[in-house]
């Protein structure tokens, strides 16, 4: 039999098709009814009050530094091993970006680097969730709230905030939990992506929750996400749409990052059997923990007492170079397999280059990086394709 093994395709099904068709006769299909119950929806799955859903997590990340006011003359603290989306959004709202190493044998910052380099001018930090495995935001609000001292806000919401502000990438982490909190209401804002190769898709999406603050009303920070998103506008499309309620203002210069009615459609089907999902994902996951011998792989740690959404598979082939990583990558295309690599750490990129990163100085990101390979890791995997993968990848080794 010959293989084809995409990397990761879409699990769309007839009850998907026709959720979407039903939006499409409906005769409306940008932001509205479908979106409203999809934010609630999504709040409800992660325990929170509210939720606003935008078009993608790049987009609930830099509305979330704006709506801090981080601008200007602040730094964001993020990790050095993640996609660009993580620091572009840093880079666009004006502030300086902070980058630090990993831990070793771990996707997650070095606590200790990241303790370090909080000082006046931090107003925020990003963890990254990769491959849906949950930072420990425990001890991450444990830092920065012994670090409340040093801290100088610079609007309203971080003053009563009252120390810098962890905002999660939890691109990958839908459905997580650690410590017993699930991801979307651990970190003070999380920012999710529903782009095609997710766990849950929208095709294009993404969502932001937050946790209650103190002596700030949900309905407000709803609010400010929402204006900010289309235009500045102080009204959406479906309000505008009502009897003699057409007028309108413009309350500043904003953007254009709302969802749509059609999008929304789509991630309600499927948030109906994320479960499902999950425990599918679990399942490949470890069918490959007892296939690739430990002596000549590492992978992420999924299956441990908390609960990965298990997004990406993660190897690394030990006692090799960088070189043979690329070298068995193109062998396992010339077999019908498809791979990635997660990720190329930021400071190897040009944009960041040009800022003046050097990966010299994250030399452990370096190391996670030089012999990964991302494995197939989707619900449309099937029990052949899952033997020929690990077969095929031990065989080669």
């Amino acid at each position: 039999m010959k293989f084809n093994i995409k990397f990761s395709p879409p699990d769309i099904r007839e009850e998907d098709i026709r959720a979407v068709e039903e939006v499409l006769r409906s005769g409306w299909i940008t932001t509205g009814p479908k979106t409203k119950q999809f934010e609630q929806e999504i709040a409800r799955f992660c325990g929170t009050n509210c939720a606003v859903a935008l078009n993608s997590a790049t987009a609930c990340m830099e509305l979330t530094l704006r709506l801090l006011g981080v601008g200007p003359g602040d730094e964001v603290i993020t990790s050095a091993y993640t996609y660009t989306a993580t620091c572009s959004v840093i880079c666009h709202v004006g502030a300086k970006p902070v980058l630090i190493d990993l831990q070793p044998n771990s996707f997650e910052m070095d606590y200790d680097k990241l303790a370090d380099a909080i000082n006046e001018k931090t107003k925020a930090i990003i963890p990254v969730d990769i491959a849906g495995i949950m930072c420990d935001y425990d001890k991450i609000l444990d830092i920065v709230t012994k670090k409340r001292a040093a801290f100088i806000p610079k609007n309203e919401l971080q003053e009563k905030i009252g120390r810098v502000c962890v905002v999660a990438d939890a691109a990958h982490s839908l459905g997580a939990e650690r410590n017993g909190k699930k991801s979307g209401n651990a970190a003070d804002f999380t920012c999710f992506s529903f782009h095609a190769v997710k766990n849950l898709t929208t095709a294009e999406g993404g969502a932001v929750t937050w946790r209650d603050i103190n002596n700030v009303e949900n309905q407000y920070i709803y609010n400010e996400f929402t204006i900010m998103s289309l235009h500045g506008q102080n009204k959406d499309a479906l309000s505008k749409y009502k009897l003699n309620n057409w007028e309108y203002d413009i309350l500043f210069p904003g953007y254009k990052f709302n969802m749509t009615d059609i999008s929304a459609a789509l991630g309600l089907s499927q948030l109906n059997r994320y479960n499902e999902i999950l425990t599918k994902r679990q399942e490949i996951v470890s069918f490959y923990n007892k296939k690739l011998n430990e002596n000549t792989f590492w992978h992420a740690q999924h299956l441990t007492n908390n609960l990965s959404s298990c997004h990406l598979y993660p190897v690394r082939v030990l006692k090799i170079s960088e070189q043979k990583r690329n070298e068995i990558i193109t062998k396992l295309f010339e077999l019908g397999i498809n791979t990635n690599v997660h990720y190329k750490p930021l400071p190897m990129l040009s944009a960041y280059k040009n800022l003046g990163f050097e990966i010299s100085e994250f030399p452990v990101a370096y190391d996670m990086y030089h012999n990964e390979i991302t494995l197939p890791l989707h619900t449309l995997l099937t029990p052949e394709e899952l033997e020929y993968i690990t077969k095929t990848l031990n065989e080669i080794i």
